[in-house]
């Protein structure tokens, strides 16, 4: 086995609550007079808030205040999820249960808080899978930096090099890849372009199709042996 711990991110990943961030961002700063579009928000899409305000800052102007503005774009996404629910990406379940019957480590990695965290992914009944939580509020610098990354490798006490990272943003596969991990991109809201490609691993279509990569890992793994 060659990979011996999967590192999981949670929004647009795990759980396709990436398309509400976004909605609601741009809800929340229409409100605020700014015209934020979609490009805007995938722009900081698992962006660390220190880099994300100063960032949208330079866009709008030093008047958007991203404190207020981020809090309403929480508010309304809690509205959404406590009407509507949670909804799973395709696969995780397979997924999940594979990495445990296979006994890796399991590790989450996100920009999202630790309470936020641990809700999201109790109420749609995954939250026992994961040995370790490393969130955005645990770690000094967000992604893109990999600290989140090292901090989770550390965390279920595996070197990065025998991590594997999955991710549906640019930001976070840039950290994972800065931490040394193999970074593989499951695409939510955008596809990698080419100045993200010599950053990844892998890109596949769903987390079921990360099972095929980690037996194929597995087989070239013990052929070379």
């Amino acid at each position: 086995m060659t990979i011996r711990a999967v590192i999981f991110d949670m929004d647009g990943l795990m759980l396709d609550t990436e398309k509400l961030l976004a909605r609601y961002w741009m809800q929340a700063a229409h409100e605020a007079g700014f015209p934020m579009t979609l490009e805007h928000v995938l722009g900081i899409r698992s962006l660390a808030a220190v880099y994300a305000k100063p960032k949208l800052q330079g866009i709008f102007g030093e008047g958007f205040d991203y404190e207020s503005i981020r809090a309403r774009r929480r508010a309304l996404t809690a509205a959404h999820l406590a009407e509507h629910g949670i909804e799973k990406k395709p696969g995780l379940d397979a997924l999940l249960a594979y990495l445990k019957q296979t006994g890796r480590r399991i590790a989450v990695a996100t920009a999202t808080d630790r309470e936020r965290t641990e809700q999201y992914l109790s109420q749609v009944g995954v939250l026992g899978y994961f040995d370790a939580f490393v969130c955005g509020d645990m770690v000094t610098r967000g992604k893109p930096d990999p600290e989140i990354y090292l901090t989770a490798a550390d965390a279920v006490g595996m070197p990065p090099g025998d991590c594997m990272a999955l991710e549906d943003s640019p930001n976070g596969i840039l950290s994972a890849h800065a931490a040394g991990c193999r970074a593989v991109m499951v695409p939510d809201l955008s596809a990698p372009d080419e100045t993200l490609t010599p950053y990844l691993y892998a890109c596949v279509p769903t987390l079921a199709d990360v099972i095929t990569l980690l037996e194929k890992e597995d087989t070239a793994h013990a052929q070379a042996q």
